[in-house]
């Protein structure tokens, strides 16, 4: 029976009152406030889930997941590379040498690095070569360039480019740089200008005859890991002393702190929109409050409790907020899927790593999400229910 009272209470302070239409406004605008804060939370942070997913993409690809690398000259070499395939045939391996560059074409220079590669190992080890080599056949001094380099330079497949090596040799009385033409034979596109800019892929034997290096001699030995956090822990205990390991994460530990530091403020800020309409939570308890001290008192001296008086008014803001949570997730899943399916946002290519909108709303953050707002509910629902509770009957009725 008492549940019965306390349902039938909160269905009929619900209704829209002529007399006090400001208090059903109140509510109503407390209910569209949670919707909007919860529907643009979701899709914030599926955005910024997206775009860091992205980047990790891209990054993984171009920095290799797992990379080996010298601590004395001659360190790595074939034997190693031998040595690490046989221990660990689940992965991919490609040496590698490498030199710091200016490349020029006309009166043009833009400074990067090339890379010597046996392409048949390259690319198992880099998706972005592999698309690119797809029919390509490179042979000595021929050159495997960036988009972006191809677009900034205009050039075209077969064309010259020049490169001018930072490592130097001695020359009569003066020191100078080694320069060498290559034949561009191929583009990648990585998504990303930095590095289609930057890198360029040649032949392992052409560079080692740049750089006088024995055939047998690597600069380092890129490692494709579909799980390189734990492998690296692996191939770290079969390494000599001579030799370092490092994952594609080291060197972008401050960029993806930021982005989650980022995404962290952007969840709070986010979150006082939900605060801000749960004020109008409090206001219109309140008011309906106000609005029935006489009801309240007339219940209480018939026999109603404190506590159903609570429970009437806590379950009031509990059915404002829950339905505002509710709508917001609905229109809020429904937005994502709309900006996921159809291109309505065209990003450009040149600044961000894909042309299409990412998303990808974490089960973590949709429910942080949710159970926040529903935490602000409750607390902005409890005062009022108290106040109400609270309400003096032999004032209210001699008033009255």
């Amino acid at each position: 029976m008492k549940k019965n009272i306390v349902t039938y209470l909160v269905k009929r302070f619900l209704r829209f009152d002529k007399d006090q239409p400001f208090i059903f406004l109140s509510a109503l605008l407390a209910f569209l406030g949670i919707s909007l804060g919860v529907t643009v939370l979701l899709v914030a942070m599926a955005l910024m889930n997206g775009f860091d997913n992205e980047f990790r993409k891209k990054l993984t690809i171009m920095n290799y997941p797992l990379t080996i690398l010298p601590k004395f000259y001659g360190s790595v070499n074939e034997n190693l590379l031998l040595d690490l395939e046989s221990k660990f045939p689940e992965l991919d391996f490609s040496p590698y040498v490498q030199s710091s560059v200016m490349t020029r074409s006309g009166t043009e220079l833009e400074g990067g690095y090339i890379f010597g590669v046996n392409f048949e190992d390259e690319a198992k080890v880099n998706t972005v070569i592999k698309e690119a080599l797809d029919g390509l056949q490179l042979n000595k001094f021929s050159v495997l360039i960036g988009k972006s380099l191809k677009d900034e330079f205009n050039l075209y497949i077969d064309d010259k480019l020049m490169y001018v090596f930072t490592h130097v040799e001695p020359g009569g009385l003066s020191i100078t740089p080694k320069i060498k033409r290559f034949k561009v034979k191929g583009v990648f596109d990585s998504g990303l200008t930095a590095y289609d800019k930057a890198y360029s892929y040649t032949t392992l034997a052409s560079l080692q005859a740049m750089m006088n290096m024995p055939s047998n001699q690597y600069d380092g030995i890129h490692i494709f890991s579909s799980n390189p956090h734990a492998d690296i822990l692996k191939i770290k205990k079969e390494l000599p002393p001579s030799t370092s390991i490092k994952g594609w994460w080291e060197d972008n530990v401050n960029f993806f702190a930021a982005l989650e530091l980022e995404k962290a403020s952007l969840f709070i800020v986010l979150m006082l929109i939900i605060l801000i309409a749960s004020i109008n939570i409090i206001s219109s308890l309140l008011m309906t409050v106000m609005n029935r001290r006489a009801e309240i008192a007339l219940l209480l001296s018939l026999g109603a409790t404190t506590k159903e008086i609570k429970k009437v008014f806590l379950y009031l803001g509990i059915v404002i907020g829950i339905t505002g949570i509710l709508a917001g997730v609905f229109i809020g899943l429904s937005s994502i899927w709309v900006l996921g399916t159809f291109e309505i946002v065209s990003l450009p290519k040149d600044v961000y790593p894909t042309s299409t909108l990412p998303l990808d709303l974490s089960i973590k953050d949709f429910i942080l999400i949710v159970f926040g707002a529903f935490t602000i509910v409750i607390a902005s629902a409890y005062y009022p229910a108290k106040k109400a509770s609270e309400v003096d009957v032999l004032t209210v009725l001699r008033n009255e």
